[in-house]
């Protein structure tokens, strides 16, 4: 790695500017300093064919069902958790404090903000919420997850944010976090990348960097007993 001049470019999405970039440019510095990573936007319904068309080295996404010639491996596992503004009216009045489950009547209740960079409307809060006979208020969806956090805190708007990202962005933006009433199914998140950089040194190693940085945000699988409050 000290001497490779390799260019290589990663689809994901804003998470991994916060929660992987600079760790990895530190590693790159001092281990890489000729090596060149791109960050760009992953697009959805279409990272397979990026990778097969030669525009994206790497994609980090959720787990999905993916054609045999993409190489795949486990990277981590993510929570969620509710953030809202510090001292949201509607929650203090209700008596919560930072860390306490939001009643499911309230939650439903508040206007949210969705991470959707299709700009749909529901996800996997959503499907959550469907299992219990609920819907919440979507109020607005964003297609980063910068903009997510930066509304709510902008706002008596809530939203659903990775756990790790909601510890990470918390104090700097003027967040409190507190616990859905629902369990939210656990997102999976995937390296995955095309079988013919299989081999390639500077891809193998650019791989294992990744996930070293990656994977003290696993989670595991949260608690099968969860209570929801009504």
């Amino acid at each position: 790695p000290e001497t490779s001049t390799a260019s290589s470019r990663i689809s994901g999405s804003d998470f991994f500017a916060e929660m992987l970039m600079p760790d990895l440019a530190e590693r790159l510095q001092q281990l890489a300093p000729g090596m060149r990573v791109h960050l760009v936007d992953l697009v959805p319904d279409s990272y397979v064919d990026t990778l097969d068309r030669y525009e994206v080295d790497l994609a980090l996404i959720p787990q999905t069902e993916l054609p045999d010639w993409v190489e795949t491996e486990p990277v981590f596992r993510s929570g969620f958790l509710v953030i809202a503004r510090k001292n949201h009216p509607r929650l203090r009045r209700t008596g919560l404090s930072p860390g306490d489950i939001v009643p499911i009547d309230l939650f439903c209740d508040l206007g949210h903000v969705l991470f959707s960079p299709e700009g749909n409307s529901t996800a996997m809060g959503d499907a959550a919420l469907a299992k219990l006979g609920r819907q919440r208020r979507v109020a607005m969806t964003m297609p980063v997850f910068s903009g997510v956090y930066r509304a709510v805190a902008g706002s008596d708007l809530v939203a659903l944010l990775p756990s790790a990202l909601a510890h990470h962005v918390a104090n700097a933006v003027g967040l409190e976090i507190y616990q859905p009433p629902m369990p939210v199914p656990t997102a999976h998140i995937n390296l995955i990348w095309h079988r013919r950089y299989s081999a390639s040194p500077a891809h193998r190693w650019l791989r294992s960097q990744i996930v070293k940085i990656l994977a003290p945000l696993d989670e595991g699988e949260p608690e099968p007993d969860r209570t929801t409050i009504t």
